[in-house]
């Protein structure tokens, strides 16, 4: 990054320009109405916008960043997309939130810190895409003042805010943890977790330098009910992979053993029940038509990735991986089944996909398992339709939009395929519909329902 402004550059500019930065980041509480300070935060999907609605209701003035334009006119007209809880928390913080596009630097050196929460995808072939990580972190450098804090959010492989944050500004000649301050701290939301909204949620930190820790913790206290420092960025970074490589690890084991019971005429939900009850060394973990959204099949692969650039094998979490990736497939397989049971083809059968989103209660349906289960059964013939009160249309792999249908009748389709339920949407009329597959395992819904 030797076409970067140095240090001096940046400060003269800065200083030639009005400025609206308040003040430096509080140690301890401002007096009542005066800002702690002013944050950027860089991306304002799910993570950066509960972050964003965070800071500033903990007294901060924030700058959201966001390259595209449709959800920075979401945001700023607190659109239908949001849920209630972010439409009020804007309307109530309004005057202390703007918004602008990522090649808005300058707006970047009014800033006492800046939280980069960009989304970090794989491709087609489970290779990070880091893209979009590589040029938020170069903008931010390239904007970095004196003073500044710089806190890396988003899930990535371990070393990240080494290369693309803290060697390039020793390159533009700071010094780390004098001049200005580097951490990482993994972003940690559930998307429709009502029992742990982020600010209940533990934050873990590393810094650069045990000054740049603290510095970081002093910003995160505010917007977490703990923060839990660690040495240094490196282990911030590989504890968020730990973190959701357990979960598919799981997972994937929960899915194991509801074939076991399969196999051998057991209910699978009594039995995990049944474990659930000790007290100590276990957790419960509950199988699935497979694993969707934006971590567990997306965040272990950055791992793996960067272990098998060292020739560094990792048997139990490529397993894991594998069996969840094949997951859908194994559905597919078990709808051919139920299917033939009933003296059916899959070729031209009426196929209804209940639930699109990869969880309950959120409209999300990044990765999710059941459209590669709807993409799977158009493939091999069947006639698919899908109902979801929580997303109106949606877009396949092969480019065929699909919308959501009103609760059906049992002469309407050959068989139903329970992939996800919301919590205050109506299934009564599943109940008593003679074909019935639930991938939830549940068998709440539709009582006499096949399983996986």
């Amino acid at each position: 990054m030797t076409d970067l402004p140095t240090r001096a550059e940046v400060l003269d500019r800065r200083r030639a320009a009005p400025s609206t930065r308040t003040s430096h980041l509080h140690a301890v509480a401002p007096p009542e109405n005066e800002l702690k300070g002013t944050v950027g935060v860089i991306g304002l999907g799910y993570v950066g916008l509960t972050t964003a609605l965070s800071l500033l209701d903990g007294g901060y003035r924030v700058l959201g960043f966001d390259r595209s334009a449709d959800r920075l006119q979401t945001v700023g007209n607190r659109g239908p997309q949001l849920t209630g809880n972010e439409r009020d928390r804007l309307a109530r913080n309004e005057e202390r939130l703007t918004l602008h596009h990522p090649d808005d630097t300058v707006e970047l050196e009014t800033t006492d810190a800046v939280l980069i929460c960009v989304p970090t995808p794989v491709d087609d072939y489970q290779v990070p895409d880091l893209r979009p990580l590589h040029d938020s972190c170069a903008r931010v450098v390239a904007g970095a003042i004196e003073g500044q804090l710089i806190v890396l959010a988003s899930t990535t492989y371990v070393g990240t805010t080494q290369d693309l944050i803290i060697d390039p500004l020793i390159e533009r000649g700071f010094e780390i943890g004098r001049d200005i301050f580097v951490a990482f701290s993994p972003e940690r939301v559930d998307p429709g977790n009502t029992l742990h909204p982020q600010e209940d949620v533990p934050r873990v930190v590393g810094g650069a330098t045990p000054a740049c820790t603290e510095r970081a913790r002093q910003l995160l206290q505010d917007i977490s009910s703990k923060v839990h420092c660690v040495q240094s960025t490196q282990v911030a970074e590989l504890s968020k992979l730990y973190e959701n490589t357990f979960r598919a690890v799981n997972i994937a084991l929960a899915n194991e053993l509801a074939d076991i019971c399969g196999e051998l005429d057991i209910d699978v939900m009594e039995v995990v029940d049944a474990a659930a009850t000790k007290p100590y060394g276990f957790l419960p973990f509950y199988p699935g038509p497979g694993v969707g959204g934006h971590c567990i099949p997306i965040d272990p692969h950055y791992l793996l990735w960067q272990l098998k650039a060292r020739r560094h094998a990792a048997p139990v979490i490529e397993q894991a991986m594998s069996s969840v990736a094949q997951r859908p497939g194994r559905v597919v397989q078990r709808i051919t089944e139920v299917l033939a049971e009933s003296g059916r083809a899959v070729a031209g059968a009426r196929v209804l996909v209940v639930g699109v989103t990869y969880k309950p209660g959120v409209p999300d349906f990044r990765s999710s398992p059941a459209l590669e289960i709807i993409e799977r059964l158009s493939a091999a013939g069947s006639v698919v339709s899908y109902h979801d009160p929580m997303v109106d249309q949606v877009r396949t792999a092969t480019g065929e939009v699909l919308s959501s249908t009103d609760a059906v009748m049992p002469d309407d389709c050959d068989l139903v395929v329970i992939c996800c339920t919301h919590p205050g949407h109506d299934y009564e009329w599943l109940a008593d519909h003679p074909n019935v597959l639930d991938t939830t395992y549940k068998r709440t819904i539709a009582r006499n329902a096949s399983v996986v």
